[in-house]
C-alpha cells in the first residue's frame, strides 16, 4: 500500500467539467450500467474491450468513408488481432479536420524566429505538397523520411506524406550517418526531407556532408527537399526546395481513403542485437489511442494550447502532433533548452498561453539545479497540466514542481513508449497525484505486475505486462519475415501478454511508479539506445578487442558506462576516450555518448557466446547476479563490484 502524500487533487467542480466524466455518463446511457468512477470504468474497459472500443470510437467520432463491421476480430487473441475491419478511413484527413484561421500551429527556434500559420494555412501548405507528392509519383505504401527539426514543415511533409496514403519516417538530425543509414536503409525511402542546417545550443550544424553521404547508400532514393535553404546544394541527386516544392497550381487534396490498419508510421526502438527495429504502426490504432489519451486523460480540448519538448525522432513528436485533431494550438521549439537563457522553456508558457506543458524529468532536475523558480519569474496563469515522461519522475521532481512552479497544476507523469506509440499508464484529470506516482493505467489497457511465478503482484515491484490487445499495438517490424522478430521482441518471454521490459509497481488505490527497463536496452534521459550501435561504431577502432555497454542508474535518470577491452600491454588514455567519443557522436548521437569509459581485462560470455550485459547491469546497480554456472568465465564478474571509477 502506498504511503506517498498527496500533492494535488481536483475539485468535485472540476471533476464535473472533464471529458472523462462526459465519456463515462455516455457509457453508462448506453449500456445501462452504473460505473461511478475512474476505477470502476478501468475494470470495466478491460473485461469489455469490444464495447469500450466501440464506445471509444462513438465517442471521437473519427472521419472516416466507410464504417467498421467488426470492433476486433477475437478479442482473446493478444498478437496481431483484427481491429475495426472494413473501415475506410485517412489519418491526416482527421488532423485537419478543423477549418478555421484559429491557430493551428507556433514553431520557434532557438533564434526566436517565429511561424504561425492556421488551420486553413496548414491545410492549404498539405494541399500543395500533396499535389507535387503525387505528380512525382508517389503511391499509398510508399516511404518518405525526414532528417529534420521540429518545425512547421515537418508537420507539413508528414501530414501530406500521410495524406495520399504513404508513411511517414523521421531522424533527428543529430544522428550520425550510420545510425539515420540503419535505419532509413531498411525501408528504402522514394523521398528525404531534410533541413540544410540547424541550430543548437547557439551552434549551427550544416547537413549536407551527411546528406551526400546518406544519399549514396540509398538506392531507393529519387528525390530530396530542402528546407530553408538559401542556395541548393550540389547533390548526387534530383534536389528540390520547398518553395517549388509547393504546388502552385495544387490537385484538390482527396485523402486517400485506406483500411484502419494501413500504416502511416515506421518508427525505431533499439534492441540489444542488430540494427534498430523498424516498428511499423497503423492509422486508426495511432489516432483512437492518441485521442483516447489527448482528450480523456490530459483533458485537452480546442481552447488549449500544447508543447512538448521534443526531437521528431521521438514519439512523444507524434503523441503532440495528433492534438491537430481536437482543434487544439500546438507549440512547436527546436534547439536547446537552456539557450539563450536557463529558463527559455518556462518563458515560452506565459509568451504563448500554453495549457499543457511537457518536459522529462532531467529538464525538471536541471532547473532544480540551475536554481529556477518559474513560480516566481512568471506568471503561469494559464498552465494546468505539467507532463513528464522519458524517465521515471521521482519524489524530488515533484517537490520542485510543486514548490518552484505551481501549486495547483497537475503534475502527470506518464509511460509507454515507441512500441505503442502511446502510453500504458498516464494523468488523470479526476484523480489525485500522489508524490512519486503516475495517477493511472490508461482506459482499455490491462497494464499488470508480474513476479517471477508469472503472478499479478500488487504493492511489490514486478514487471510490465499487459494482458490484453489494443489497437496501437505494431502492425509488424518492416521487412520481419513471418513476423518472427516482432513475436519474439514481446510475446516470447510470458504466455499470452505483451511483455515491455520495465520494472513496475501497481498500488491497490491505482496509482504506478516505474522504476526502469527491466532489459539491456539503454535508457539515458528517456532515450531507448540499442548497445548494437554503440558497438558497431567503435569495434574498429585501433586497439580495442572488445567491449560490453550497460546503463547505470544515476541522480533518478540512466547513464551510460561503457567497459572495454584493448590489445595487451595498451592502456586507455585522454586521447583513446576522445577518439571512442568522437567515433560514437560521428556514427550514431550525442544521445549514444558514455558518460564513463572503463577499461577491463576480460568480457564476460556465456557459454554460448553471448555478451551478458544484463549481469554486468545487475552488478553496478548493486544487484545480485545468479546463474553463473552459465558463464565461460564467471570470475570475470569480479571486475564490476565496487568499482570507484564508476562512483562518481
Amino acid at each position: 500500500m502506498s504511503r506517498n502524500p498527496i500533492l494535488w487533487k481536483p475539485t468535485q467542480e472540476q471533476v464535473k467539467k472533464t471529458q472523462l466524466e462526459s465519456f463515462r455518463k455516455q457509457v453508462n446511457m448506453r449500456f445501462d450500467i452504473d460505473i461511478k468512477d475512474y476505477a470502476d470504468l478501468h475494470k470495466w474497459s478491460i473485461n469489455n474491450i469490444e464495447d469500450f472500443w466501440k464506445s471509444i470510437w462513438g465517442y471521437l467520432s473519427p472521419l472516416c468513408s466507410v464504417e467498421p463491421s467488426t470492433i476486433i476480430n477475437d478479442k482473446d487473441k493478444i498478437f496481431q488481432p483484427k481491429w475495426f475491419e472494413g473501415c475506410k478511413m485517412n489519418f491526416a484527413e482527421n488532423l485537419l479536420r478543423i477549418k478555421s484561421n484559429k491557430t493551428a500551429l507556433i514553431s520557434i527556434n532557438e533564434k526566436n524566429e517565429e511561424v504561425k500559420i492556421s488551420y486553413n494555412q496548414l491545410f492549404d501548405q498539405v494541399e500543395a505538397l500533396a499535389s507535387s507528392m503525387k505528380k512525382w509519383g508517389l503511391s499509398p505504401g510508399d516511404r518518405v523520411c525526414g532528417i529534420m527539426p521540429n518545425c512547421s514543415e515537418t508537420v507539413v511533409a508528414m501530414l501530406a506524406t500521410t495524406a495520399i496514403g504513404a508513411i511517414w519516417s523521421s531522424c533527428s538530425p543529430d544522428f550520425g550517418v550510420r545510425g539515420i543509414l540503419n535505419r532509413f536503409k531498411q525501408i528504402n525511402p522514394k523521398i528525404i526531407f531534410a533541413c540544410d542546417n540547424y541550430f543548437y545550443s547557439g551552434k549551427k550544424f550544416s547537413l549536407y556532408d551527411k546528406l551526400s553521404k546518406i544519399i549514396n547508400r540509398l538506392n531507393s532514393l529519387e528525390k530530396v527537399i530542402i528546407t530553408n535553404e538559401k542556395n541548393l546544394p550540389s547533390l548526387n541527386i534530383n534536389t528540390v526546395s520547398w518553395n517549388s516544392a509547393l504546388d502552385e497550381n495544387p490537385c484538390i487534396l482527396e485523402f486517400q481513403q485506406l483500411p484502419f490498419d494501413h500504416p502511416i508510421y515506421i518508427m525505431y526502438s533499439s534492441g540489444t542485437t542488430g540494427k534498430p527495429k523498424s516498428i511499423v504502426h497503423g492509422a486508426g490504432g495511432t489516432l483512437l489511442q492518441h485521442l483516447k489519451e489527448l482528450r480523456l486523460h490530459s483533458d485537452i480540448s480546442m481552447e488549449d494550447n500544447v508543447f512538448y519538448y521534443t526531437t521528431c525522432g521521438w514519439m512523444m513528436w507524434n503523441w503532440l502532433i495528433s492534438s491537430l485533431a481536437i482543434g487544439s494550438t500546438i507549440i512547436l521549439f527546436d534547439g536547446s533548452p537552456f539557450y539563450p537563457n536557463n529558463d527559455t522553456l518556462w518563458g515560452l508558457i506565459d509568451k504563448y498561453k500554453i495549457t499543457h506543458f511537457g518536459i522529462s524529468p532531467k529538464y525538471l532536475d536541471s532547473s532544480k539545479n540551475f536554481k529556477i523558480s518559474p513560480k516566481l519569474s512568471h506568471d503561469l496563469d494559464s498552465l494546468k497540466v505539467i507532463f513528464s515522461t522519458g524517465s521515471p519522475l521521482r519524489g524530488e521532481n515533484f517537490d520542485y514542481v510543486y514548490q518552484e512552479v505551481k501549486d495547483n497544476v497537475r503534475l502527470s507523469s506518464i509511460s509507454g513508449g515507441t512500441d505503442i506509440i502511446s502510453c500504458f499508464v498516464l494523468g488523470n484529470p479526476q484523480l489525485p497525484v500522489y508524490r512519486d506516482e503516475i495517477q493511472s493505467i490508461g482506459l482499455g489497457m490491462d497494464v499488470r505486475s508480474i513476479n517471477s511465478e508469472n503472478k499479478s503482484v500488487k504493492d511489490i515491484e514486478g514487471e510490465l505486462i499487459c494482458a490484453k490487445p489494443f489497437p496501437s499495438m505494431p502492425l509488424s517490424f518492416w521487412g520481419d519475415k513471418d513476423d518472427k522478430k516482432y513475436f519474439e521482441s514481446y510475446f516470447n518471454k510470458f504466455p499470452d501478454v505483451w511483455y515491455h521490459g520495465d520494472f513496475i509497481t501497481i498500488y491497490d488505490h491505482g496509482g504506478v511508479q516505474i522504476f526502469g527497463r527491466s532489459d539491456t536496452t539503454l535508457n539515458p534521459g528517456g532515450v531507448r539506445i540499442g548497445t548494437s550501435e554503440i558497438y558497431d561504431a567503435i569495434n574498429t577502432i585501433n586497439g580495442m578487442v572488445d567491449s560490453i555497454v550497460v546503463g547505470q542508474k544515476w541522480k533518478h535518470d540512466e547513464r551510460i558506462i561503457l567497459f572495454v577491452k584493448l590489445k595487451d600491454n595498451m592502456k586507455i588514455n585522454d586521447e583513446m576516450k576522445k577518439n571512442i567519443k568522437n567515433e560514437i557522436k560521428k556514427n550514431c548521437s550525442p544521445k549514444h555518448l558514455p558518460k564513463k569509459i572503463v577499461q577491463i581485462e576480460d568480457i564476460p560470455y556465456t557459454l554460448s557466446g553471448k555478451k551478458v550485459e544484463l549481469a554486468v547491469k545487475k552488478i553496478i546497480n548493486g544487484n545480485k547476479v545468479d546463474n553463473k554456472d552459465a558463464l565461460i568465465n564467471p570470475e570475470s564478474l569480479q571486475f564490476f563490484e565496487n568499482l570507484s571509477e564508476i562512483a562518481n
